[in-house]
């Protein structure tokens, strides 16, 4: 049997559109039996090749390679939503919105998946084999639409759930990048002034004779030391970066880095906080949509960004296994408020706990937002402050001999 090959066609569908794209089979009669299945006329066919000079596609790891993002897949599952919707079939589907997004990792991917539904894997089943690039939520959305029949409403609340994901992570950012942006400043501003500065007055302070303050004296020796900091700390930082993005999604790296976070003095509320609404919203839709209880507990630890939160949530499904409530086991993790545990107690009592947790996750977005907007007016003045202690008091101390040697002449 052939081994399959990449083949590259240019097609035209029902309404005389001319589409192009790409499909896997073992031969060209291989790929023109598909094109017909999927309802369009094929024109040409030709096998992909991987180019030469300018054509040729740069592919060392991850660079060139633009990653699918939270928003790329919430804009695709409320456009397949509509299309299912409309009556299009998924294979039609999954060609229009391959061809239209301009994201061309999720093209690629969405080509694939196309080509394993047509030879009988369900939808949910041909996501899982891409676990970068779609979430453990949304493929388990998916399957209960698929099971349930009712995959345009699965895909909405997909879309909603990425939505209010995104615009959470928007928040934060936002909180988040002016302190950043500030304290780069901030340190290059010292960095500059300890390398290029400092020796100049030295130089002078030399000239001139007698013993420096001692505010002075450090300053002069951060001054010396800072060039072979700088030739350590800037490989340094170069390594650990690297270091960091391939391993800070390591359960060792989370399960330290995590607890940390939560216990910041200003910060850690708010992350708290993030990771509750995420928590809400998506068990809540996971609800909504009929999972089973424990396998939804499972999912949501996951995708909850927070170790502490998944740690926390095997317990609690563990507790469910064997009989027991959510809200009790629940009420014993402190990272969950009691608010929250109250909530979902009145929703397993009253049957209407896919409610009690879309209400729970609205009140932790919207106080996400306003402790947000109260850390930037806080912050702001706080920062402006800092680099003016820090700046100034460098000045000063430069200027400290200079003071003292006014003081000799009077």
């Amino acid at each position: 049997m052939a081994a399959p090959r990449t083949y590259a066609y240019t097609a035209r569908d029902a309404g005389g559109k001319v589409v192009k794209g790409r499909i896997d089979a073992s031969s060209e009669g291989a790929v023109v039996s598909k094109l017909r299945t999927m309802g369009v006329s094929p024109i040409n066919v030709e096998e992909a090749g991987n180019g030469t000079g300018l054509q040729m596609e740069l592919s060392i790891g991850n660079f060139g390679k633009k990653s699918v993002k939270l928003k790329d897949l919430a804009v695709m599952s409320r456009q397949m939503a509509t299309m299912i919707g409309a009556g299009l079939s998924l294979i039609r589907t999954l060609a229009i919105l391959a061809e239209q997004t301009e994201n061309k990792e999720l093209a690629r991917v969405l080509n694939i998946i196309r080509s394993d539904v047509e030879s009988g894997s369900a939808l949910s089943e041909a996501m899982l084999k891409h676990p970068t690039v779609f979430p453990p939520l949304m493929i388990h959305l998916i399957r209960s639409g698929e099971t349930g029949g009712f995959l345009d409403t699965a895909l909405n609340g997909a879309a909603d759930n990425l939505e209010a994901d995104v615009k959470l992570r928007d928040t934060i950012k936002s909180a988040m990048t002016y302190p950043v942006i500030v304290l780069i400043i901030a340190l290059l501003s010292v960095v500059g002034m300890l390398i290029f500065i400092v020796p100049i007055f030295e130089k002078m302070f030399s000239d001139m004779g007698g013993e420096l303050p001692l505010p002075t004296q450090i300053l002069v020796g951060m001054s010396k030391i800072m060039p072979w900091a700088a030739a350590i700390l800037i490989p340094g930082g170069i390594i650990f970066s690297i270091w960091w993005r391939n391993n800070k999604h390591t359960d060792a790296v989370r399960g330290f880095v995590d607890p940390i976070k939560l216990k910041l003095p200003v910060f850690g509320m708010l992350f708290k906080k993030v990771a509750v609404a995420r928590f809400s919203r998506n068990f809540s839709t996971m609800m909504g949509a009929g999972v089973p209880i424990l396998q939804s507990l499972g999912i949501v630890g996951e995708t909850s960004g927070s170790y502490v939160v998944e740690q926390a949530l095997k317990k609690v499904q563990e507790s469910v296994r064997q009989g027991k409530s959510v809200s009790g086991p629940l009420a014993l993790e402190p990272v969950f408020p009691s608010m929250v545990v109250q909530m979902i107690a009145v929703g397993e009592d009253s049957g209407s706990m896919e409610v009690m947790l879309n209400k729970v996750a609205e009140f932790y977005e919207a106080e996400v937002d306003t402790t947000t907007k109260a850390l930037t007016s806080l912050i702001e003045p706080l920062m402006i402050a800092f680099i003016g202690i820090v700046i100034g008091g460098m000045i000063v101390a430069l200027y400290l001999p200079v003071f003292s040697i006014f003081d000799q002449i009077k």
